[in-house]
């Protein structure tokens, strides 16, 4: 192969001649490189954007709850003795405190035993929880005389103490394990048969005493079987007992030492008693807590506002627009957000409709700024009422009608209510009077279906005092049911001359009692037991029929409310208002979307570099194929000028030769 070094022939430098006319043909590559810069630019702004919009969403939307806003502070004068905190919805005041018992749980001691692995026994042990009466207590023996055990009906549970699980250690494992509501320990008293089971009922309260019933092995019974009211083999180190207190002169008796139900919105924890030295609980609106939410959220409004105002700003000075400076989805932008705040917000329950009525308000340069003392001023006279300029927010004049949520597309509003029937929950009971003799085999087991789960109880047999003591064994051994307790549900047994009545703790269609069979049926409930399922609430909002669910009713946009009771018919209004913040989480969102004008806007930005790709390559090619002819022609011109060179030269010689001659 030849080699070839254009312009060799002609002196012509033919590679800086092409390179130079290439320079010249690619100018338009280099205004597309110009363009597609500017494209990258804007699509970085705008990835700017949409990350200050995400912080900002996630501001907004922090601040779409209501507690956010609402808060109330509770201070003892005492806190080692008595703590104390408050919620939203605890009313400002001072109180006056003093313990004079704390509840406690019950403890048990077995007798002492030589080793912890020796067997004792197998069997079923039963424990029911309830309340011991009457009668003395030897503190010496740790045993009652003459008292009465009334079970609270909170549940009956089983342990079972299977072969091979019979030693001290094994029953104490198998309590622990079973989840009964006792904890077990063994204790080494130190003594000639030291090892000693402790039983301790994990609930406060004198309604948390233990009943032990063995069904098994005798020495096992020996050990554990524990009837307040008879057989005691178990000696009491620590009572049953409820806390009492009193509160502004008030007596109180609660069954924990957390009482969260004397007081609105306060919780209590008593830690000591403090008789003769009373303590001061100080109860106030924290107001400091909606000032930092409402501080939070002008801070992050002015975060997004000075990103979109620095990406499309222009510099009088230096006549030069930033990168964004006057694309319509900025302005966009700006207009919705400003829009957002210029609307007053619907609903009627509060007088407070715009954000500078609690002191949130613009600036000449375009920024929010907090009022703190407005803002206080503002609370101070509408306690419970800044949340809703923030937060979805429903209320209702009527205390039997609470607001459950609402959709995110239900207009703010005042929503009228009429109730057409009352949600109930279902029964079943018994036509005839109830036996009160109980016997084993015989008249004991009970099959029924509480709502949806189907279950057998078997009563504690012996002849009962009562028909309200036979009612609340059975309460006592239904809501003990492993199978109820999966589910969460549970009933209350009640009744009346005789007459026994099973309701379930639910609402609605879906609250049944079936009382379907077992030995005790027709003692119980009779030949025929009558059962009543629940019904749902049902009614209108608006003057649209609403859908009901136990005590939920929901409008066919999606507000929902609880009705408790009261009468039927029109009831007062439910206020919906759907809050600033609330407002701006959702536009956020939605800008932030497939459909937002942020994804559209990056698209056609995006197909526009793709254009220039693909311009790019063309031109590119074309620019190779200019780049051949060039050096093709040049090389042409190359080869004439080589040879007329040569010509040239050969004249020269010839005209030299005749000159000579």
């Amino acid at each position: 192969m030849a080699i070839s070094s254009p312009g060799i022939g002609s002196k012509l430098d033919v590679n800086s001649i092409v390179t130079q006319l290439m320079q010249i043909e690619s100018r338009p590559l280099t205004q597309l490189d110009t363009r597609e810069i500017s494209f990258q630019a804007k699509l970085s702004a705008f990835g700017s954007i949409r990350s200050a919009l995400s912080q900002f969403q996630g501001a907004m939307g922090g601040l779409s709850v209501a507690s956010r806003f609402e808060g109330s502070t509770a201070t003892s004068t005492d806190p080692a003795a008595i703590a104390a905190t408050a919620s939203a919805r605890a009313p400002a005041g001072s109180y006056s405190v003093e313990v004079s018992a704390l509840a406690q749980n019950q403890r048990l001691v077995a007798a002492g035993q030589a080793t912890t692995t020796a067997s004792i026994g197998v069997g079923t042990i039963t424990f029911d929880f309830g309340t011991i009466s009457g009668g003395t207590f030897d503190t010496v023996s740790g045993r009652y005389t003459g008292a009465a055990f009334a079970t609270a009906g909170s549940g009956v549970k089983t342990v079972t103490i299977a072969p091979g699980s019979g030693s001290l250690s094994g029953i104490r494992d198998a309590i622990n394990a079973a989840g009964v509501g006792v904890t077990a320990s063994i204790v080494n008293d130190g003594g000639a048969s030291p090892f000693r089971l402790v039983l301790t009922s994990d609930r406060t309260g004198a309604a948390n005493a233990m009943k032990i019933t063995v069904d098994g092995d005798a020495p096992l019974a020996a050990l554990l079987g524990q009837d307040p009211g008879g057989t005691q083999n178990l000696a009491q180190t620590a009572a049953a007992r409820n806390a009492a207190l009193t509160i502004n002169g008030v007596a109180v008796t609660k069954a924990t030492n957390t009482v969260s139900d004397a007081l609105e919105g306060v919780t209590l924890t008593l830690a000591k008693t403090n008789v003769g030295s009373p303590v001061t609980i100080a109860v106030a609106r924290d107001n400091a807590k909606a000032v930092a939410a409402g501080e939070t959220f002008v801070k992050a409004y002015n975060d997004l506002s000075k990103t979109l105002e620095d990406l499309s700003a222009y510099n009088a000075e230096t006549r030069t627009g930033a990168v964004l400076n006057g694309d319509p989805a900025v302005r966009s932008l700006q207009s919705q957000l400003r829009s957002i705040f210029n609307q007053p917000l619907g609903g009627a329950g509060s007088s407070l409709r715009t954000l500078s009525d609690i002191g949130i308000a613009f600036q000449r340069d375009g920024t929010l700024l907090l009022d703190a003392t407005k803002m206080n001023r503002v609370m101070a006279a509408n306690p419970g009422r800044i949340a809703g300029l923030f937060a979805p927010l429903g209320s209702s004049a009527d205390s039997l009608v609470e607001f459950v949520s609402a959709r995110s597309t239900v207009p703010a509003g005042s929503y009228a209510l009429d109730v057409t029937q009352l949600a109930t929950r279902g029964t079943g009971n018994g036509m005839a009077a109830a036996g009160l003799t109980i016997t084993a085999g015989v008249n004991d087991t009970l099959d029924l279906t509480i709502d949806s789960t189907a279950f057998s109880v078997t009563l504690a047999a012996g002849t009962y005092a009562s028909a309200a003591a036979l009612a609340a064994e059975l309460q006592g051994r239904i809501n003990g049911a492993s199978a109820l307790g999966a589910s969460g549900g549970g009933v209350q047994v009640s009744e009346s001359a005789g007459v026994l009545t099973v309701t379930s703790n639910t609402y609605g269609t879906a609250s049944k009692v079936i009382l379907s069979g077992g030995n005790a049926l027709g003692g119980l409930f009779g030949a025929s037991p009558v059962r009543a399922d629940g019904i749902d609430v049902a009614g209108t909002i608006d003057g649209v029929a609403a859908t009901g669910s136990g005590q939920s009713l929901t409008s066919a946009a999606g507000l929902s409310v609880r009705v408790l009771g009261g009468a039927l018919g029109q009831r007062a209004t439910v206020d919906y208002t759907v809050g600033y913040a609330s407002q701006l989480s959702g536009f956020a969102s939605t800008q932030l979307g497939t459909e937002g004008s942020l994804a559209g806007r990056t698209e056609g930005i995006n197909r526009s570099v793709s254009v220039i790709a693909d311009q790019r390559s063309a031109m590119q090619r074309r620019l190779e194929e200019v780049e051949r002819r060039y050096r093709a022609q040049f090389g042409a011109l190359d080869v004439l000028i080589s040879n007329l060179s040569q010509t040239s030269d050969f004249l020269t010689q010839q005209l030299s030769a005749l000159n000579k001659q």
